[in-house]
């Protein structure tokens, strides 16, 4: 009786639906939290101070950006390391679609960003609307069940994971305001450690992750994200521990971690008149970046590539499928919201932002779900 009761919760757990319908019901709560009599108690409680130590994150919110989401770039670069090893991405004849869509799909909503802010205080903000989320966007393809062949999923998740690195090596170079060299020398070393530790094939994960704290601490004060810490780590874990690993972070990243970064970063207040958030450059550009420069970048390269016989189109596959897959790729959400943190220290430009990946997320599922619907049942 009770494995019976418990089948349909581990299901759920396990389906890619599963971390979508956690983060939206996080954000919906955050947003409902945000803006009721709760509210000072709720945006306090994020700001509530932590004083471990001098040089480490001084409250919640800190915390949670600079330490706990630490694990999901871990998770993130793992997967990474795996695909270009022994994954989708592990020759140049599995990965140049991807790669190649990948490369389309982050440049034109860059472009688009710029077009409309290229002279105004807020062009750093490039960086937003060049992301795909992993969870939301799988999980929306996954709502078509068979009527999407799988390649296509291998597909989007290729390119999901090939626009996250594209994301860190964005957050790595771009949004990095200044360097400590004495940190960031030490870092070096201990990166140099984890290398040899590598080449050595020492297995014990021990060893890895102990010098990767003091590589995070490192990272941390060197004014580069701390974040960046996990995928350097996880380049250097060995590959016959990566399966593991990855199995026992899937679950903590994805249904504790990023619904904890969604509460957390999500925690907006409308303002009285919310559409005059839509009615700035900054909205522009990621609104059109993500629902338009997306599936423009992704199909449009995807095109030129197979003309070019540089790659051909996934098996069982045609070119509608693609650009609905393009159009769900607009789903910028977790790390288009982690870069809106970096682009704008103002709150209030943080905010606009903020709304304005959610309202972007929200219409690239909605349309890119009902296209292939519609494409299907023609």
């Amino acid at each position: 009786m009770i494995r019976k009761f418990l089948s349909p919760i581990y299901q759920f757990l396990y389906d890619s639906r599963a971390v979508g319908s956690i983060l939206i019901l996080c954000t919906i709560v955050s947003l409902i939290l945000a803006n009721s009599p709760w509210q000072q108690a709720y945006l306090s409680f994020w700001d509530t101070s932590v004083h471990i130590g001098e040089h480490l994150p001084h409250s919640i919110l800190h915390w949670i950006n600079d330490g706990l989401m630490v694990p999901f770039f871990f998770l993130v670069g793992m997967e990474i390391k795996r695909e270009l090893t022994t994954g989708e991405l592990s020759s140049i004849k599995k990965s140049m679609l991807p790669v190649l869509a990948a490369i389309g799909g982050m440049a034109c909503p860059a472009v688009i960003f710029l077009i409309f802010n290229i002279n105004t205080p807020y062009s750093h903000g490039w960086g937003i609307p060049m992301a795909t989320d992993i969870a939301f966007s799988l999980g929306v393809l996954s709502l078509l069940g068979k009527r999407i062949p799988l390649t296509l999923k291998i597909f989007l998740t290729a390119l999901a994971i090939i626009d996250d690195l594209g994301a860190i090596l964005t957050i790595a170079v771009f949004y990095t305001a200044s360097l400590h060299t004495g940190y960031l020398l030490i870092g070096a070393g201990i990166m140099l450690l984890l290398i040899v530790l590598n080449l050595c094939k020492v297995q014990k994960l021990v060893f890895y992750l102990i010098p990767g704290a003091i590589l995070w601490y490192c990272i941390y004060n060197s004014g580069i994200h701390a974040t960046i810490a996990g995928v350097l780590l996880a380049s250097c874990i060995p590959l016959p521990r990566l399966p593991m690993l990855i199995s026992r972070l899937h679950d903590p990243v994805n249904f504790f971690i990023m619904p904890v970064f969604a509460l957390s970063n999500t925690a907006i207040i409308f303002p009285p008149d919310i559409l005059n958030a839509f009615n700035n450059t900054i909205s522009y550009g990621i609104l059109a970046g993500l629902v338009i420069g997306k599936p423009l970048g992704i199909f449009g390269f995807s095109y030129i590539a197979t003309r070019l016989k540089l790659a051909a189109l996934p098996a069982h596959t045609n070119w509608s499928q693609l650009l609905g897959v393009g159009i769900i790729a607009g789903i910028g959400f977790t790390m288009s919201i982690f870069i809106s943190t970096l682009a704008y220290p103002e709150p209030a430009l943080q905010i606009t932002a903020k709304i304005a990946v959610i309202a972007a997320s929200l219409l690239s599922g909605l349309t890119g779900y009902f296209y292939l619907v519609s494409k299907k049942q023609q």
